[in-house]
């Protein structure tokens, strides 16, 4: 009787029901949810140029990497982390104890966003991953594969093993160390002319759409353009979930010589520094002070937003990536209330600089409550514009939805037969007194 209940329930596993396949590209389980597939036993090593290394078991591709060591303190969505344009040449090391317990999802387009990936981008875009404990076996109804098999598959090194505490504690006090991941026959540190630095380079060129496309064109919503410096497939789902037609442009698209059939414009996120760009923000300038229509930038976007309006921007010690940042509202827009605190999701390692001269027709909009770094700028009421800048996610992907509405703020905003719905009100929360007391 117990063998014929463990054949039946076998059989049952073997032909999911669409229920249980929902987000897979077809419906068919991934074989090694019976049969799993592990890697051999190889040495690994996490090497900074600094000098520190950290030996442990290796999984994923077999070919070494260079790149520039982060860490995150998400505790979940390491699928969407991984696949987030703006790791890119970054070593991420998760701080989270164990990593891969429920696997890796299919990342086909779901029916309701057609052409949009089931993640973050079509694949993997950080260089390594460093875990204290990888799960090789893995549990959850939407998994097709390991994260080992994932990481194999887009040749990218992993290392399990290692003390994640030991190197977040001395990234934190050292700042973000250009490292190398080394696998199998090639455990060797190198010398410190090969560690390469990514934030040297235009990263953004690499992750940026070559051509222009659209999405949503059948849409009733207004017509929003995007400069893609590396967005988040979930920014793009944000805004095609309320029917906007979403264009998406080239990093460097000149954005002027069509901006006239657009409703509003959005800048997206992106890897490496805003500097990078400096002729993207010579453009965005122009738009800035001949376009009255609403622009929104995230991350990336708001730094390109900041530079454009005169505000200067910074390389932080070691960033903030993770989703449990907390940031204080110095202005109410919107759905968003001054004096509340909203936690938020973030992923950069540039921030704009505070500074108690905003440039005119300006303010700061979000603060962070942990180190006052600026998360977000805004325009004023009396400058005549409709532009929101947010150093955080509000679509997340992972983590909270607390500012999530600011999506549907600013697509009202664009949209013609809706109006000024995202109109500016400033409240003072103790004034300017309060914002420059923040930097102290």
């Amino acid at each position: 009787m117990l063998n014929r209940i463990i054949r039946s329930a076998a059989s049952s596993l073997k032909t999911p029901s669409s229920k249980l396949t929902r987000g897979l590209a077809t419906p068919v389980q991934h074989p090694s949810l019976f049969t799993h597939v592990l890697p051999p036993k190889s040495p690994a090593a996490l090497f900074l140029k600094s000098g520190q290394t950290y030996n442990g078991q290796a999984f994923g591709s077999t070919n070494s990497k260079f790149g520039e060591t982060v860490f995150s303190t998400s505790i979940t969505s390491y699928t969407d982390s991984m696949t987030d344009p703006s790791y890119l040449g970054q070593i991420l090391v998760f701080t989270s104890p164990m990593i891969g317990n429920y696997g890796v999802p299919s990342n086909a387009s779901l029916p309701e966003t057609p052409g949009i990936p089931f993640l973050e981008s079509d694949g993997i875009k950080c260089a390594g991953v460093v875990v204290s404990d990888v799960a090789l076996k893995y549990s959850h109804y939407q998994a097709v594969e390991s994260l080992h098999e994932w990481c194999a598959r887009y040749d990218v090194p992993g290392i399990t093993g290692v003390d994640t505490r030991a190197i977040t504690s001395l990234l934190r006090d050292q700042g973000t160390t250009l490292g190398k991941l080394a696998v199998g026959d090639d455990v060797l540190a190198g010398p410190p002319s090969e560690y390469w630095d990514p934030s040297k380079e235009n990263l953004i060129a690499k992750v940026s759409t070559p051509q222009p496309y659209t999405l949503n064109p059948q849409g009733k919503g207004p017509k929003i353009a995007i400069l893609d410096f590396g967005s988040k497939a979930n920014i793009l789902r944000s805004l095609v979930k309320r029917d906007a037609v979403v264009t998406v442009l080239p990093w460097n698209f000149d954005f002027n010589t069509v901006r006239d059939q657009y409703d509003g414009l959005f800048l997206s996120n992106g890897p490496g520094s805003p500097m990078s760009i400096m002729e993207t923000v010579e453009r965005v300038r122009v738009t800035i002070n001949e376009w009255n229509k609403p622009i929104f930038g995230i991350c990336m976007g708001h730094q390109i937003l900041g530079l454009a309006a005169g505000l200067e921007a910074y390389r932080m010690t070691f960033g903030n990536r993770g989703h449990n940042q907390p940031v204080l509202a110095l202005a109410s827009s919107g759905s968003i209330k001054a004096g509340r605190v909203y936690v938020t999701s973030q992923n950069h390692q540039y921030a704009l600089t505070l500074t108690e001269d905003f440039p005119e027709g300006w303010a700061p909009f979000f603060i962070n409550c942990n180190d006052s770094s600026v998360e977000g700028i805004i325009t004023t009421p009396e400058s005549g514009k409709q532009i929101w800048g947010t150093q955080f996610h509000p679509e997340s992907a992972g983590g909270p939805l607390d500012t999530i509405e600011m999506f549907s703020d600013f697509v009202d905003a664009c949209d013609p037969a809706k109006g000024n719905a995202m109109a500016t009100e400033e409240v003072k929360v103790g004034g300017a007194d309060a914002r420059v007391a923040a930097t102290a």
